[in-house]
């Protein structure tokens, strides 16, 4: 089937207003209602998943488990639309929360989002260096320890 790219554009904003909130929130059903039942999404670190359910298992836990929770911002540097195959690709920027040192620390991973109809995705692959990742969590960790010192993890002491 055929999509207009007015249709991909509109789903692909609600996807990247959703995913804003998730992260600012900790709410991922806000994320996981822009895909279909079915859905096919592939993690490289994590795994493969097949279902909303799947996804919904591992998402929500893992974005609540410290410090993966500071990570609540994911603008989009870059993103192509290939309308005529329902495709999405561009490039995310992972970002944690200031941890007191005023410096960004980021990561990024490119994104295959694939556009099923009714506003909705059926598949969507992040791709990405996980080595990259940790060295980024492991400098965040080590900057929030420096600035607050006797605290595990926020509300800690």
């Amino acid at each position: 089937m055929t999509y207009t790219r007015g249709d991909i554009e509109a789903a692909f904003d609600h996807y990247r207003s959703a995913a804003a909130e998730a992260g600012r929130t900790g709410n991922w059903e806000v994320f996981l209602d822009c895909f279909t039942d079915d859905v096919h999404y592939v993690e490289h670190h994590y795994g493969e998943f097949h279902g909303k359910k799947a996804v919904r298992e591992w998402i929500v836990p893992e974005m609540a488990r410290w410090p993966i929770n500071q990570m609540q911002s994911y603008p989009w540097d870059w993103h192509v639309i290939d309308a005529e195959n329902g495709v999405i690709v561009g490039q995310i920027a992972n970002v944690m929360t200031d941890p007191g040192d005023g410096k960004e620390y980021r990561a990024v991973n490119w994104t295959r989002l694939i556009y099923a109809g009714d506003g909705l995705f059926s598949e969507e692959e992040d791709i990405y260096n996980p080595a990259e990742f940790g060295e980024m969590v492991m400098a965040w960790m080590k900057a929030w320890k420096d600035h607050h010192p006797g605290q595990d993890s926020p509300g800690s002491s």
